[in-house]
């Protein structure tokens, strides 16, 4: 047969590509469908998984649990608060790439922040009221607390950068912060702990509160005049979230150290002023804008929310120092 013949016999058919094309892209819908269905999965459980999980709770009405006399309230709020954040709402800071909250930042940052704010107190605890003068021994419990309350917040059970074997967790020695500071203020009850409650103690606690949100406010400052166009800022929330976890973390602590010192405050006639700087403290830790903006200061439409959490937290400074000062006299 010639190759004529064969031509003939066998014309070629100029659709038979194509209909390959399309059987052969048939033939893959179950793949390309089970690959749409595996990806939408993803999507709603890192979606759908943060935005259940995610909770900013700053809740100013939070209070510890009743204490025995002879504790200290603003002891029991700290544990209580750092047990609330570990346990009750799930630490996110350290969560790996597979739990959802991992795609979560400000929940992390608000977390952070009051983490920071209660090491700072326990530090406060340690050296100043927890002993008497500076001459004693220092609280073994207190000691433990403020240690362990320094440890990062993004240590999850293996972190390659200390260790191949497994390691602590930030909650495992949150925990045991928590715990630290219950076991102090139980013996506190039974007369086996100093809770020193002198004017000089309570005045060294403020003023390093002060200087903790002094440094707070140098932080906004230093953004504000460094940071980009606020389209493309992704620090601004971070940063927002991060003061608002201090601010509400010395609401709660300050305002049962109040109680604490109560006959102090009254003595030196400090209830008003102690009352206006707690009311700073609670107004700047309750905003919570739904975007938060790092437009100009001056801005008409898109203002920064940096400078209106800075006005409280400026304003809770100074009142902290007036209190300080009073105090001195």
């Amino acid at each position: 047969m010639s190759g004529d013949e064969t031509r003939d016999e066998f014309p070629y058919d100029e659709y038979s590509a194509p209909r390959r094309r399309v059987t052969q892209w048939l033939r893959r819908i179950p793949l390309v469908r089970s690959l749409g269905v595996l990806v939408l999965l993803v999507l709603l459980y890192y979606g759908a998984g943060a935005a259940i999980i995610n909770k900013i709770d700053a809740d100013p009405d939070f209070a510890p649990p009743t204490v025995a006399e002879g504790s200290s309230n603003a002891i029991a709020a700290a544990a209580a608060m750092v047990s609330r954040e570990v346990d009750q709402n799930g630490w996110t800071a350290n969560d790996p790439f597979f739990m959802p909250s991992v795609i979560l930042d400000n929940m992390p940052n608000y977390q952070q922040g009051i983490l920071k704010a209660v090491s700072r107190f326990s530090v406060e605890m340690m050296d100043h009221i927890g002993r008497i003068r500076g001459t004693s021994q220092i609280d073994k419990d207190l000691e433990r607390a403020a240690g362990l309350l320094k440890y990062p917040g993004n240590v999850w059970v293996w972190d390659p950068s200390v260790s191949l074997a497994p390691t602590a967790t930030s909650e495992s020695q949150y925990r045991a912060a928590a715990r630290a500071l219950i076991s102090y203020n139980d013996r506190l009850s039974t007369g086996q702990a100093v809770f020193d409650r002198r004017g000089d103690n309570l005045m060294s606690m403020l003023e390093r509160i002060a200087s903790d949100l002094g440094s707070a406010s140098a932080q906004i400052d230093s953004h504000i005049l460094s940071a980009p166009f606020w389209l493309i800022d992704t620090r601004v929330d971070d940063l927002f979230y991060s003061t608002k976890g201090q601010l509400y973390g010395h609401y709660i602590m300050l305002r049962e150290l109040g109680r604490d010192f109560a006959p102090i405050l009254r003595e030196r006639q400090l209830d008003g002023v102690w009352q206006q700087m707690l009311d700073s403290l609670r107004e700047g830790s309750q905003l919570e804008p739904l975007v938060v903006i790092g437009g100009s200061p001056d801005a008409l439409i898109l203002p920064n929310h940096l400078t209106a959490q800075g006005f409280y937290l400026l304003r809770a400074r100074t009142q902290l120092y007036e209190v300080v000062n009073i105090l001195l006299k």
